[in-house]
């Protein structure tokens, strides 16, 4: 798939992922599916999702390694200022033969452009927060991101990387 094809598919992802209402509750559901996911599949991980500026579910797996939640932290820093997906961003430079310093002058020790940080999406709100994966390789992270998502909110999605 090229850059554009999967830029166009990341987009649809973004709209159509979006939750009715999320709570504490539903953190707790969507962290733990992702936690048993990534279980499922052999995989450690660390799993991170944020509304407004505050934790609400964190998890480190066996396997997952403590840069993992600095990954973690710039991945989301980029996608609470872009309420875009850390992947689209990815792919967006990508196609622009850019980095993230380039494009938006932000330094990499805070920020990253690499997959594993989708926007927390509800409807009638718009952006809220994240969900961010961090340990598999980028598009992996933000590929279990979008199987998890569409499962929890009953949409038929391709969630094949």
């Amino acid at each position: 798939m090229n850059v554009d094809e999967e830029l166009k598919r990341v987009a649809d992802q973004e709209r159509l992922l979006r939750f009715p209402v999320f709570t504490e509750t539903t953190a707790w559901q969507v962290g733990s599916a992702l936690r048993a996911r990534a279980e499922a599949l052999g995989q450690g991980v660390a799993i991170e999702i944020r509304q407004a500026g505050g934790t609400l579910f964190y998890c480190t797996m066996p396997g997952a390694n403590p840069l993992n939640a600095e990954w973690a932290r710039r991945k989301h820093n980029l996608v609470d200022l872009t309420h875009t997906s850390s992947y689209a961003t990815r792919l967006t430079l990508q196609r622009e033969a850019r980095t993230l310093q380039e494009a938006h002058g932000l330094p990499d020790r805070d920020y990253t452009a690499h997959g594993g940080c989708f926007p927390l999406l509800v409807e009638g709100c718009g952006f809220v927060g994240t969900i961010t994966v961090s340990g598999l390789p980028q598009r992996d992270d933000h590929y279990l991101i979008v199987e998890v998502l569409a499962a929890h909110l009953g949409i038929a999605l391709d969630t094949q990387p």
